[in-house]
């Protein structure tokens, strides 16, 4: 069905994702923030990358501005819990620099499944 690379800092989530991608029939790659994320999708790109916005070491706002700008057909969906100024403002970043779906945490599980189908084709 596709692979999908998941850069997020919380292992609870990532392994979340891992899971619910995986029964839904897709390959899962890991990463547990942007520097990884960036170096695993240029060793390997995947068909779909699920970031996180906020991170150590590279955020989500980084991390997608590079792989667009290596990589202008890369698609991307940002997830966000917040920071100290709630999701808002990082998810409004992500699509200005070109993911093509955002979610707030907690998100529907369901709806993001739906988003990953449509974008994955």
């Amino acid at each position: 069905m596709g692979r999908i690379l998941v850069i997020e800092d919380e292992a609870q989530m990532r392994k979340l994702l891992r899971q619910v991608l995986e029964d839904a029939g897709y390959e899962v790659e890991e990463a547990s923030d942007g520097l990884e994320g960036t170096r695993l999708y240029r060793e390997n790109p995947a068909d779909l990358i699920i970031t996180d916005m906020i991170m150590p070491k590279k955020e989500g706002m980084e991390t997608i501005l590079d792989l667009k700008l290596e990589f202008p057909d890369v698609k991307i969906i940002a997830i966000s819990g917040g920071g100290r100024v709630g999701p808002e403002p990082y998810l409004q970043i992500a699509e200005g620099f070109g993911a093509e779906r955002v979610f707030m945490k907690p998100f529907d599980i369901k709806e993001l499944l739906t988003a990953v189908e449509e974008i994955m084709g």
